[in-house]
C-alpha cells in the first residue's frame, strides 16, 4: 500500500495511459536509497493488469558481469527472439550466450531489444520495469539507452529507477521521488508500528524516508545520521541478533549476484549449512526464498550491502571461495571472479582462470566487462609478461566499448619504454585514439605515427591500418601531417596481395595532391614538407607512387574509387571497415560519383551485416554526395539518421560534422533560425565540423542578400588553415559571388586560383562549369556571356540541379542589368523552378523578383509543396513504401519499430494528399 504519492502515481498512470493508447514513453525515478522508488515500479507492475511486465534489477557485485540485467529482463521471452530480423536475431542471440559467434554491434544489440519490445507489443501493451538501475552492467544500460531512445508508436511504457547520485541516461525524462509528507509518513509508521511507545523519534529520525520508517522500529538507532547510515544501522542491528551460521548463509545470497536458489543451496552445502539455518532470517523477512522461480531476494538491496561491509575479511573471502565452486560452467565469468575475489595475492592460476572467461565475454559483445577482468587478472598474474598481454586485452576491450579515457588511463599506465614493440605499439594506438577524440589531433597523429612506425617492418599490415587512422586524424590537424602520414604508407611494405594495398594506393592518389597546392593561410613552415623524406626513406610527398600524378578522367592518378574498392575486396578486405575511408577521401578530388555508388553499397552490406559503428560515418558520406549531386531531400534523410546513430553510439567526431551539414542544408532552405543552431552545436563538438557550420553560415547571409556577413565568414574557411577541407574547396564559387557584390573581387584571387588547378584536377564537367561561372563574376561584360554560357553547357552534360540554378540566376541577373529582359526570363524561369523543386526558397524567391523586374510574372507556389511538410525521417519511410517496402522491412533498414512506421506513414499521408499506401508510387518521381 502507497501512502500520499498523488504526484508520482499520477505520473505513472499517465505513462501507462499514453503507452496503452500507442504512445511509447519511458520515466526514470530518481531518490536516495529507501524512499520508495520500488514501491511505485511494483505499484505500476500491479496497475499494468493485462499488460506483458518485464522485471530487472541491477545488484552492486553483478555491475562487472555484461547483459546481466538484460538476460534477466528478456529471460521470460527468449522464446518470441526468432521472429527477429537475422542480423539483430544473432547479435542479440550471441550477446545472451545462445548462441556462438563473433561479437554483435552494440548498436544492433539495442535495436534488437527496441524490436522485440514493438514485437511483444503486438500482442498487447508491454510494461518494462528495470530497478537499481545505478548498479545495472554498462552493456545493458547502453542497450536500454538506445531502445528507449528510439521508441515511438508502440504500446510499450519503460520506468527505470536509481539513485540520487546514480546515472543520467539521456532521453527519459526524470521524475524526483522525494520524503514523504508528515502526515503520510505518520500513518506509514501507525500501520507498521501500532505499539510503537515513542513514534515522534522515528518520525524525526526517518525525515520522510518510507523505508527508514519500517526499519527504524525494529533497531535501535538514533542520532542525526543521514537516511543511508540510518537504514544500515537498523540492518546492522537486526542482522547482529541472528545466529551466526544464519549471518554466514545471509553473506553467500548477498555475494551471490544471479539469486539463484540452487547456486545458493549447493554454496551453503559446500560450506556446512543447511536450509534450516535460513529459517531465522525469513522469520524476520530479511529474505525470501521462492522455490517455485528458484530465486531468492532481499527485503532491500541496502541490506546485501550492509552483509557485505560488515562481515570479517577472513568470512568474505571463504564465501567467494565457496561460491567459485558453486558455480556450473555455464557461468565461467561469475566463476572466475569469485575465484579472483577469493586471491589474497599474486595467483597466477586464478588470473589465467579470468582472463579466459574476460576473452569469452568480449567475444559476446561485453567489451566494458571484460575489460574489468583482463585488468583484474593482469593485478593477479605473477608473469611480468602475462599481466601485460592482459593489459593490453583489457586497453583493447575499453576501446572498443568506446571507454576512451578508461582505455587511456590503463595504457599510460602500463606504457615503458622497455616494452616490447607490438606491445608499445598497441599501447600508443590507445592513447592516440583518445587524444583524437579530445579533439587533440597534433599528439594524436604523432601517437598513432609513432606505433605504426614500431612494428612497420614486422607487422606491416596491422601497422597500415594504424596509418589509414593517423590519415584521418591528420586530416584535422593540417596538410603537413596528412602529408607525413601518406609518405609512411607508402613506405611500407606490404606483402603482395595485402588488403590494405588498394587502399593506400588510393589514398596516397585521392590526397597526395594537396600537398603541392597548400591553401593560403597555412604557414611558410607547411610549404617546406613538399618533397620531405618519409620516415621509411625518400618518398614524394603524398606517397603517390610513380606516375600518379594529376587525376585525369579515370580518376586519383588513373586509381579509380571503384578499382580500388574492387581490388581490396577481391583481397580479403573487412568490408565496409577497411573501405570507410577511402570512400570519404573520394569527395578530396571530386570523386563525387564514384563515391555515391560505393557510399550507397557500403550502407547497405553495413545494415545488412551489422555493422552499425562505422553507418555514421558512410551515411555522412553519401548525404555529401546526394547534396552534390543535387538531392537534398535524400541528404536530408541520410543526415538525421546519421545524427541519430552518431549520438546513439556515442561517436562526438561525426556529431559535429552532422551538425555542421545539417546547418549547411538549413541555410540553402533559407531557415535561419535550424541554420545557427545547428552551426552552434557543430562548433561545440570540436573543429571537425567547423568547415560546413562555417560555409552553412556564409551561404546563409549570402541568400539573404547580406553579402559583407557571407563574406566574413567564407573568406575565413577558405583562406584558413583548413582551406583544403570538403566544405572549404567547394564554398570558393560562393566566395567569389559574395565578393563580386561587394566590388571586392581582387580579394578572392588566390582562392579561385587554388580552385581552378582544383578543378582542373578533378576533370568533371560540373566542376569546369563552376569555374567558368567564378570568371563570368569577375569578367569584363563584352566576356562574361561566352563564360556563361559555356558553363550552361557544361552543366548540361553532367546536371547537378543545385549549382545549374545557381548559374542560371546569375546570368539571368546579367541578362536583367543589360536590359535584355526577355532573354533573361528563360534562364531565370528555369532557376526559379529548379529551386524549388530543391526547396531553396531564398534562391527561388530571389529568381522569382527578377523575373518580376523583367516584366514576367513569378511561378506560384513551391513546386516541391507535395512533400514539403515532411519531415526527413517520414520522407525516407514514405519513399521506401512507394518502392514497395512493408513496413517490417522499413523498420529493419530505419531501425525502428513496424508500428512507428506505420504511425509515420499515418501521419504524412494528408501531408502528401494520398488516402492508402497504394497511392504512394505516384508522388515518388517528386519524393526523388
Amino acid at each position: 500500500m502507497l501512502y500520499g504519492r498523488g504526484t508520482e502515481r499520477a505520473a505513472l498512470d499517465r505513462l501507462l495511459a499514453d503507452a496503452d493508447a500507442g504512445r511509447a514513453g519511458a520515466l526514470l525515478l530518481r531518490g536516495e536509497p529507501g524512499i520508495g522508488k520500488s514501491a511505485l515500479l511494483d505499484a505500476a507492475a500491479d496497475a499494468a493488469t493485462g499488460w506483458r511486465v518485464l522485471r530487472a534489477a541491477g545488484v552492486e557485485s553483478e555491475a562487472r558481469l555484461p547483459y546481466a540485467v538484460l538476460s534477466q529482463l528478456l529471460a521470460p521471452v527468449l522464446g518470441e527472439l526468432d521472429g527477429l530480423p537475422g542480423p539483430q536475431r544473432a547479435a542479440l542471440q550471441r550477446t545472451l550466450g545462445l548462441a556462438d559467434g563473433p561479437a554483435g554491434d552494440r548498436l544492433l544489440v539495442g535495436l534488437a531489444v527496441l524490436t522485440l519490445l514493438g514485437d511483444l507489443a503486438e500482442q498487447g501493451p508491454v510494461l518494462a520495469v528495470v530497478d537499481d538501475l545505478q548498479w545495472a552492467d554498462p552493456e545493458s544500460a547502453a542497450a536500454l539507452r538506445l531502445a528507449v531512445r528510439r521508441l515511438g508508436a508502440e504500446r510499450v511504457a519503460v520506468l527505470l529507477a536509481t539513485r540520487e547520485d546514480g546515472p543520467e541516461p539521456a532521453g527519459p525524462p526524470e521524475l524526483p521521488v522525494g520524503p514523504l509528507a508528515e502526515p503520510d509518513a505518520a500513518r506509514l509508521l501507525a500501520h507498521h508500528a501500532p505499539e510503537l511507545a515513542d513514534p515522534a523519534r522515528v518520525l524525526a529520525a526517518a525525515a520522510g524516508n518510507p523505508l527508514a520508517l519500517r526499519e527504524l522500529p525494529l533497531a535501535s538507532a538514533d542520532g542525526e545520521l543521514p537516511p543511508d547510515g540510518r537504514l544500515r544501522l537498523a540492518y546492522h542491528g537486526q542482522v547482529s541478533r541472528l545466529p551466526g551460521r544464519t549471518q554466514r548463509w545471509l553473506l553467500l545470497a548477498a555475494l551471490e549476484e544471479t539469486g539463484e536458489a540452487q547456486v545458493l543451496l549447493r554454496a551453503a552445502e559446500e560450506s556446512g549449512l543447511d536450509a534450516a539455518d535460513l529459517a531465522p532470517a525469513e522469520a524476520r523477512g530479511l529474505l525470501r526464498v521462492d522455490l517455485a522461480a528458484g530465486r531468492t531476494r532481499f527485503r532491500h538491496p541496502l541490506l546485501r550491502s550492509v552483509l557485505v561491509d560488515r562481515a570479517p575479511l577472513a568470512d568474505r573471502l571463504a564465501a567467494h571461495r565457496t561460491l567459485a565452486a558453486a558455480y556450473g560452467p555455464g557461468e565461467p565469468l561469475r566463476r572466475a571472479w569469485h575465484r579472483a575475489l577469493a586471491a589474497t595475492g599474486r595467483d597466477a592460476a586464478a588470473a589465467a582462470d579470468l582472463a579466459a572467461a574476460a576473452a569469452g565475454a568480449a567475444s559476446r559483445g561485453g567489451h566494458q566487462g571484460a575489460c574489468a577482468a583482463y585488468e583484474r587478472a593482469a593485478r593477479l598474474s605473477p608473469d611480468p609478461t602475462l599481466a601485460r598481454r592482459w593489459t593490453v586485452a583489457a586497453v583493447e576491450a575499453a576501446l572498443e566499448a568506446g571507454e576512451v579515457e578508461r582505455a587511456e588511463r590503463l595504457a599510460l599506465a602500463a606504457d615503458r619504454p622497455d616494452a616490447d614493440p607490438v606491445t608499445r605499439a598497441h599501447l600508443l594506438f590507445a592513447r592516440g585514439v583518445a587524444e583524437f577524440w579530445r579533439d587533440e589531433n597534433a599528439s594524436a597523429h604523432a601517437r598513432l605515427t609513432e606505433a605504426a612506425t614500431l612494428v612497420a617492418a614486422t607487422h606491416p599490415g596491422p601497422a597500415a591500418r594504424v596509418l589509414v587512422q593517423a590519415v584521418h586524424v591528420a586530416w584535422y590537424d593540417g596538410l603537413p601531417a596528412v602529408a607525413c602520414s601518406l609518405d609512411a604508407l607508402a613506405a611500407l611494405p606490404l606483402p603482395d596481395g595485402d588488403p590494405l594495398e588498394p587502399v593506400v594506393r588510393y589514398l596516397a592518389a585521392a590526397l597526395g595532391p594537396l600537398a603541392r597546392d597548400l591553401p593560403a593561410g597555412a604557414g611558410e613552415d607547411a610549404g617546406a614538407v613538399v618533397g620531405a623524406v618519409g620516415p621509411g626513406g625518400t618518398v614524394p610527398v603524398g606517397g603517390a607512387p610513380a606516375g600518379a600524378g594529376a587525376a585525369g578522367p579515370g580518376g586519383a592518378g588513373g586509381v579509380t574509387l571503384g578499382e580500388a574498392a574492387r581490388a581490396a575486396r577481391a583481397a580479403g578486405a573487412a568490408v565496409p571497415v577497411d573501405l570507410v575511408l577511402p570512400c570519404g577521401a573520394g569527395l578530396v578530388p571530386g570523386h563525387d560519383a564514384e563515391v555515391l555508388d560505393l557510399s550507397r553499397r557500403l550502407v547497405r552490406e553495413a545494415r545488412e551485416g551489422g555493422v552499425l559503428g562505422t553507418l555514421p560515418t558512410l551515411l555522412f558520406f553519401l548525404a555529401e554526395a546526394e547534396l552534390f549531386d543535387g538531392r537534398p531531400a535524400s541528404a536530408a534523410e541520410h543526415a538525421a539518421e546519421a545524427l541519430q546513430l552518431a549520438l546513439d553510439s556515442g561517436q562526438p567526431l561525426w556529431t559535429g560534422q552532422l551538425h555542421g551539414f545539417q546547418a549547411y542544408l538549413a541555410a540553402a532552405r533559407g531557415e535561419a533560425e535550424p541554420c545557427r543552431e545547428q552551426a552552434a552545436a557543430a562548433f561545440a563538438r570540436g573543429g571537425a565540423g567547423a568547415p560546413w557550420a562555417r560555409w552553412a553560415l556564409g551561404l546563409l547571409d549570402l541568400g539573404a542578400g547580406r553579402a559583407e556577413d557571407a563574406y566574413g565568414h567564407l573568406a575565413a574557411l577558405t583562406g584558413g588553415p583548413f582551406g583544403y577541407q570538403v566544405a572549404a574547396v567547394r564554398a570558393v564559387p560562393d566566395l567569389v559571388e559574395a565578393a563580386v557584390r561587394l566590388r571586392r573581387g581582387e580579394e578572392c584571387a588566390r582562392a579561385l586560383a587554388r580552385f581552378e588547378r582544383w578543378a582542373e584536377r578533378a576533370d568533371r564537367p560540373w566542376a569546369r562549369a563552376l569555374v567558368d561561372r567564378c570568371r563570368a563574376l569577375l569578367a569584363p561584360d563584352e566576356f562574361a556571356e561566352e563564360l556563361y554560357l559555356r558553363a550552361l553547357a557544361r552543366h548540361a552534360e553532367q546536371p547537378r540541379p543545385w549549382e545549374r540554378a545557381r548559374t542560371e540566376l546569375l546570368y539571368g541577373e546579367w541578362l536583367r542589368r543589360g536590359r535584355r529582359k526577355a532573354e533573361a526570363r528563360v534562364p531565370l524561369r528555369s532557376a526559379e523552378q529548379a529551386l524549388r523543386r530543391l526547396g531553396a526558397v531564398p534562391w527561388a524567391e530571389r529568381a522569382g523578383l527578377e523575373l518580376d523586374a523583367t516584366g514576367a510574372p513569378a511561378a506560384s507556389g513551391p513546386a516541391r509543396a507535395v512533400v514539403a511538410g515532411l519531415t526527413p525521417q517520414e520522407s525516407q519511410i514514405v519513399r521506401l513504401a512507394a518502392q514497395g517496402l512493408s513496413n517490417r522491412d522499413i523498420a529493419a533498414q530505419l531501425f525502428l519499430s513496424a508500428r512507428t512506421v506505420g504511425h509515420h506513414l499515418y501521419k504524412a499521408y494528408p501531408k502528401l494528399g494520398v488516402g492508402s499506401r497504394g497511392d504512394l508510387a505516384g508522388i515518388l518521381p517528386a519524393l526523388s
